[in-house]
Parts: C-alpha cells; structure tokens; sequence
C-alpha cells in the first residue's frame, strides 16, 4: 500500500488533505478516487485511508481507522557516528534508516577529518532528515529517524550511556564481541557508536569505558566507517529476532 508522511498536526480522525510534494507524488502514482493509501504521522502511527478526491495541487482521503506502524523494531536502537568525510553520512543515514535505527547521531571526534561548520550544519541537517524521510517512506517504515548533530564526544557518551546496551566499536578490543555483550542480559534500548575514518584514539576508548560504554570488537576485519555502524545495526536486530 502506497504510504505518505505528514505532519502530526495535519492529521485527524475523518479525513486528511494531501497538499504539496505528497499531492505531486500522489498525482504521479495516478491515485483515483476509492484507492487504499497509508497516511503516517513520522512518529509510529499510521492511519488507513481511502481516496475520496483528486484535485490540481491537492487530494482528499477519508480515514478508515488508526493503528501503529506494524514496520518498527521492539527495540530502539540509536547509530552514534563520528563525522565522516565526504558523503559517506547520508549513505549511512538511507541504510540506517531501512534497517530499523530510531535515530542517527553524528558527533565530533580527535580524529574527524570533516568538521562542518554552523553555517554549513543547518543546510546538512535539512538534507540529512530529508533523507531519512525518503528512505523511511520507501521502506515502509512508520517512524522518520531523527538526525541528530552534538557538539563533542563527551556530549556523544553521556547521551549514548543512557541506553540499556551502550557499545563502542574500537578495532583494538579483542576481548568483547558484540555477541557477549548483546548476551549479557535484556535490553529494549541500544546505543551504537563508531569512530571516523582514522579510528578512535586510545584516550577516547579509556572515556567511553569510564563513561559506562561497552568497548566491543567486530571481528578480524577492519571495517571502513561507513560499514561498521551498518554492520553492527544488522547484528542487533537480528539478535532481536527483527530478521
């Protein structure tokens, strides 16, 4: 069923308008009047519509009833991802996206080699979310991942240790593997972090465990960074039986 994302505030129980891009989307679709579409609110919920009319610049749907999204993982997980080079963030964003994150989190760290500045940051996040909005849509997901920017590492740990599992990947570690630590016991939370292209410098690891994270190996291989936080997302929600 095709599905359009709206804003909570344009929704209510009796009908909904489609106005703007989702109208030009609904008009290249060729919706006609008594199609079955899924409006959803970006926050979990979606609503079951039938066309009642189509317009220039707008569609009119009367809603069949409300449910939850019947697409979105028992588990939230949060991508924490040191600021990368060149577009390697938004690929993440799509993939991240697909594969169920709650939300993607980018952060400065020792080694970034990009660093966006204020100006340029606005205009990023703008196209970030957009991002997330598309590849949410095209999934079938009901929730669009917030994309979110913090100022420094230490503001990325305090965040990132709030969930039942915070996990830090440092090729280093060959101890801990993600295994032992999903295993460890239940969670409904994770918080997933990984460094940029350069890796994370020892001090930093040495915070992150003082600051509570589970430092964690993914394997034999080192993985480039725009693979490793995909990887580790894969793992968790198959762990969590979302596979």
């Amino acid at each position: 069923m095709v599905r359009f994302f709206v804003k909570p505030e344009e929704l209510n129980n009796q009908f909904i308008v489609l106005t703007g891009q989702n109208a030009a989307h609904a008009k290249v679709l060729r919706l006609r009047a008594g199609d079955q579409v899924l409006v959803c609110d970006g926050l979990g919920k979606e609503w079951v519509c039938a066309v009642s009319d189509v317009s220039s610049g707008q569609v009119s749907l009367v809603v069949k009833g409300m449910r939850e999204s019947q697409a979105e993982s028992s588990v939230r997980v949060c991508v924490y991802m040191a600021f990368p080079k060149a577009d390697k963030l938004e690929h993440v964003i799509q993939k991240a996206t697909e594969l169920g994150a709650d939300e993607i989190v980018a952060f400065p760290s020792a080694r970034c080699v990009s660093r966006p500045d204020e100006k340029s940051l606005q205009k990023k996040l703008e196209r970030w979310q957009k991002i997330a909005s598309s590849a949410a849509e095209q999934s079938g997901r009901g929730k669009v991942p917030s994309v979110l920017v913090l100022k420094s590492y230490e503001e990325a740990l305090s965040r990132a240790s709030l969930a039942d599992k915070a996990i830090l990947f440092y090729e280093n570690e060959q101890a801990v593997t993600l295994r032992m630590a999903l295993q460890s016991g239940p969670y409904r939370t994770v918080s997933l972090m990984t460094g940029p292209e350069g890796g994370l410098e020892e001090a930093e690891v040495e915070k992150a465990r003082k600051t509570g994270l589970q430092v964690c190996t993914l394997g034999k291989r080192i993985l480039r960074c725009e693979t490793a936080p995909l990887c580790a997302l894969s793992a968790v929600m198959y762990d969590a039986g979302e596979f």
